[in-house]
């Protein structure tokens, strides 16, 4: 049965007096809740997954909307019935968005996927390349760090090596020759 049984009596508390217009309402919103409430609340029920606590406030948010637009509801018994549920229907849907957007971030522009990168991985090739670097040659490993780590030209890394840039060219072709040996003695591979 749910929730919504009734052994309290009326919805007006003894004691408390109304004139004929609002006794008039009590009595249009009790005939209401108990023409409708059964329903509504199995209805609210398999809205909210079978979460109880939701369905009752889903209803007794319904059943206020209903007793605020009384004058709105019809005589009909199934009009009402389908406006009760329109009712119930739009709070579960407005709560799942509300919820819904309370975990969204918006963002003026979407993220760059580039600068969100795992740096683990980057690391990792780093050190593998520090240490194949580190069984070459001297004089290869030192044309591969002025050249691609200083970011010299082949030029600048004759003057700096104080060899002929023709060497420093020979050297460059035979180092990452070497280098990409060294590689895949290591287990990595293009």
């Amino acid at each position: 049965m749910g929730p919504w049984s009734r052994d309290d009596g009326d919805v007006v508390p003894e004691g408390v007096a109304l004139s004929s217009e609002q006794a008039a309402q009590a009595e249009q919103i009790q005939a209401l809740h108990d023409a409708h409430v059964h329903a509504l609340w199995r209805f609210a029920l398999t809205l909210t997954g079978g979460d109880r606590g939701r369905a009752e406030d889903v209803v007794q948010e319904t059943l206020l909307r209903a007793w605020r637009s009384s004058a709105q509801l019809g005589t009909s018994h199934g009009a009402t019935r389908a406006w009760l549920y329109t009712v119930a229907r739009r709070l579960v849907i407005d709560d799942w968005r509300t919820a819904r957007s309370r975990h969204e971030v918006l963002r003026p522009q979407a993220p760059d996927t580039a600068s969100v990168q795992d740096e683990t991985e980057r690391v990792l090739q780093t050190w593998v390349l520090g240490d194949a670097l580190r069984r070459l040659s001297p004089p290869h490993r030192q044309v591969l760090v002025e050249c691609f780590y200083g970011g010299c030209t082949t030029a600048e890394a004759a003057r700096r090596l104080g060899i002929p840039e023709g060497t420093v060219k020979s050297r460059t072709h035979y180092a990452l020759r070497a280098l990409r040996l060294v590689l895949e003695e290591m287990g990595v591979h293009e």
